[in-house]
């Protein structure tokens, strides 16, 4: 894995699976991105104000907040985060939203757009499954 990281900021290259990531904080105030190849190109640790608002411009996977303005709360927008970065450490804080709560918000938030088809195949997934159920219950 490569690697490129600034104050605040990390991204990582995966050969072996071609991915481009990226995570802002850490610990109980951390985000994680999927990035393309060309943010990784740009971002650079002599900039790290504007590689941050490049990394924000890719696909949020994760986030967990822990600001003081309310409770602590964790919002997984890719079930598949780990996979993507298997190489950062991931702490919970707080509650986990659920998948209505997040689809509903990925919905509502232009900067979540990028998740918009990756949510409503999810959900349609876990809808099809309770149909099954339900079926298989009568």
């Amino acid at each position: 894995m490569e690697f490129k990281s600034g104050s605040g900021w990390r991204c990582c290259y995966d050969p072996e699976t071609g991915l481009y990531t990226a995570e802002i904080g850490g610990g109980t105030n951390h985000h994680l991105y999927e990035i393309t190849k060309e943010i990784y190109e740009l971002v650079d640790d002599s900039d790290d104000e504007g590689s941050k608002k490049r990394i924000f411009t890719g696909r949020h996977l994760y986030m967990t907040v822990n600001d003081r303005c309310g409770p602590p709360y964790t919002v997984v927008l890719d079930s598949d985060y780990k996979k993507y970065c298997p190489w950062t450490t991931t702490v919970v804080s707080g509650e986990i939203w659920d998948d209505d709560i997040t689809d509903a918000a990925v919905e509502m938030f232009a900067s979540e757009a990028n998740n918009r088809e990756q949510r409503r195949a999810k959900r349609a997934e876990r809808e099809k499954k309770a149909e099954r159920e339900k079926k298989a219950d009568t």
